[in-house]
């Protein structure tokens, strides 16, 4: 039964820091409402799609006098900002972005306008979506539950730390093979389906996801050869499972792929 306590606690703990780390990331839905025509319009704006169609993006306005518009430019250019007009179906206001390539990414702004006044949905701050070739859902699946189970490992590996009579080296064992396949066998195969490149972190680039993943790897062998044995080896591998659960709070894609737009032309 304690054992049971113990893996339902781990799993507690791993799941709120994975939610967390979604739900702050810079490919989840930008959520918000604003007052529009005396009424609240709640929204949820894309920040992620594929390469393979233009990305829907809707807002639900039932007042019918209320039209809108879609204001658009490639990130970090000069770009004048260009405009799509937003047609309305069953009570929705809808217009599309035009699709870019991988890791391409557009500023963006919805923009509402009730008799004559103009109300932008996230103010001046442009959201920005990004664009991904598609990934199968197979290798996706295995790539999120992979690493959700060396998450899920370290957590248990530090709880089994706190535990004189448990075994905190058979976890990290298992929380180094875990790591090592979702984040560096899976996550790159991810990464070059979805934008054309194997690794993006360091010493290629400074892609946080990649990076946090070889610190968090590098973390674990350092825990495990100096905690082969002793009063301190309960030590480095809490403190392992403590960093790895820190460094896997940091947002998903953060500083992740991004195509470099010419400034001439589209």
């Amino acid at each position: 039964m304690k054992k049971l306590v113990v893996w339902f606690l781990a799993f507690i703990i791993t799941a709120a820091s994975a939610v967390y780390q979604r739900r702050t990331g810079p490919t989840y839905h930008l959520r918000g409402k604003v007052e529009v025509a005396g009424t609240s319009v709640k929204y949820e704006l894309p920040r992620s799609a594929e390469t393979s169609a233009d990305c829907k993006v809707d807002v639900a306005v039932a007042a019918p006098e209320v039209t809108g518009k879609i204001l658009y430019k490639r990130f970090k250019t000069s770009d004048a900002w260009a405009k799509v007009s937003m047609a309305r179906q069953d009570g929705r206001l809808v217009g599309l972005l035009p699709k870019q390539p991988a890791a391409g990414k557009l500023d963006y702004r919805v923009v509402l306008t009730d008799r004559g006044q103009d109300v932008s949905l996230t103010g001046e701050k442009p959201v920005i979506i990004r664009f991904k070739d598609h990934v199968p859902l197979g290798v996706l699946l295995a790539h999120v539950i992979v690493m959700f189970g060396a998450m899920l490992l370290s957590t248990r590996a530090g709880l089994a730390a706190l535990d004189k009579k448990d075994h905190p080296r058979l976890f990290g064992a298992w929380t180094l093979l875990f790591l090592f396949v979702g984040g560096f066998v899976l996550g790159p195969l991810v990464q070059r389906l979805a934008f054309g490149a194997w690794w993006t972190g360091v010493p290629l680039g400074w892609d946080l996801t990649d990076n946090k993943t070889l610190i968090a790897l590098v973390i674990w062998i350092i825990a495990m050869v100096a905690g082969r044995k002793g009063p301190r080896a309960r030590g480095w591998i809490l403190a392992a499972s403590v960093i790895m659960l820190v460094i896997f709070l940091i947002p998903h894609s953060l500083l992740g792929s991004e195509l470099k737009y010419p400034e001439a032309g589209r």
